[in-house]
């Protein structure tokens, strides 16, 4: 290749499915797609049509080529909820082939529903790009992770962790908190950054209380319990997370050495939530993880309505959990 030549970005093809059921990864996908059409095409027309509210013929009618000609995206949102009449009319317009100036973008969720659809937009040569669901902490630190990366901004990973535990129910409130700790802070992102603009969330979540309970620290861990009942948490998820952490520090215990990255794939954790549970670890025995556990079931039990006072309830597995935590670091 001569130094004059200029490389030249690969044209948008045809076909375009977007699979997942992500929003906003779903959301990225389909702007960035535009984007690279508008890049070539800049007065390309997008027309949305949408499953719910689609009338038979109506993408027929809007993939004709214009009197006056021009480039055309078709998006077509959420194939995973269409009927018969939008289904058949995508299979016929893959049938006919692709028309010159004109894309045509399927966004599809998950299941079953538009099944053809789909092999035959993949078979066809459709650019698939993923929007994987993000459910789990793994999932929820790893899109974090990325966010600042993308961004060009590093995040240590207590940082992360401590902004998962702030905002983590929700992947689109994440992705707007990670783009305001990059626009309004500089340098590192540390979990000091956080705390000043999360402090309260990240206190009033079961994971502070959780933390606390698990280094043994009694009045610490009762502190947040009150703080988190006082602004409206439910017990139910506090003794999940209790059991959740008591859980991870079995698996770590029973996984021995080796590296973090390696135990966290094969237990399914995040490798900070493995040196968290290493570090943990050496003020427990496995008696008291074993009595915590059994002390958490009966706190699920009665935060569950098999008892009177739920709170007394998770404050009475706290105490037990930091007595057990006491009794390890005598022996």
């Amino acid at each position: 290749m001569s130094d004059d030549t200029v490389a030249v970005a690969p044209r948008v093809p045809p076909y375009v499915l977007v699979s997942g059921p992500e929003g906003v990864l779903a959301e990225r996908a389909l702007a960035s797609t535009l984007d690279e059409l508008r890049v070539a095409q800049p007065d390309v027309e997008v027309i949305t049509l949408h499953a719910e509210a689609y009338q038979a013929g109506e993408l027929g009618m809007h993939a004709s080529p214009s009197l006056f000609g021009g480039a055309k995206c078709l998006v077509v949102h959420d194939l995973d909820e269409a009927a018969e009449d939008l289904q058949t009319d995508l299979l016929a317009a893959l049938d006919a082939g692709p028309e010159p100036d004109l894309t045509l973008v399927v966004l599809h969720k998950s299941g079953q529903r538009g099944r053809k659809v789909l092999e035959r937009l993949r078979g066809s040569g459709a650019r698939v790009l993923d929007a994987p669901a993000v459910k789990t902490d793994r999932d929820k630190t790893d899109f974090a992770t990325h966010e600042f990366r993308r961004a060009r901004r590093k995040a240590t990973p207590e940082a992360v962790h401590a902004l998962v535990e702030a905002v983590g129910k929700d992947v689109r409130e994440l992705a707007a908190a990670c783009q305001q700790l990059v626009e309004d802070t500089t340098g590192v992102i540390d979990e000091q950054v956080v705390l000043t603009y999360h402090a309260g969330k990240v206190e009033a979540t079961g994971f502070r209380v959780a933390d606390a309970a698990m280094a043994g620290k009694a009045g610490e861990a009762l502190r947040l319990l009150r703080h988190a009942i006082a602004v409206g948490v439910d017990p139910v998820p506090i003794v999940a997370v209790l059991a959740q952490q008591v859980r991870q520090l079995v698996k770590v215990g029973a996984a021995g050495r080796g590296r973090s990255s390696d135990i966290a794939r094969d237990v399914g954790m995040a490798p900070w939530q493995v040196d968290r549970a290493r570090r943990t670890l050496s003020g427990w025995t496995a008696d008291g993880l074993a009595a915590s556990l059994q002390a958490l079931a009966a706190a699920d039990a009665e935060v569950k309505g098999g008892g009177r006072d739920p709170v007394y309830a998770v404050e009475r597995v706290v105490l037990t959990i930091t007595a057990q935590h006491a009794r390890g670091r005598e022996g």
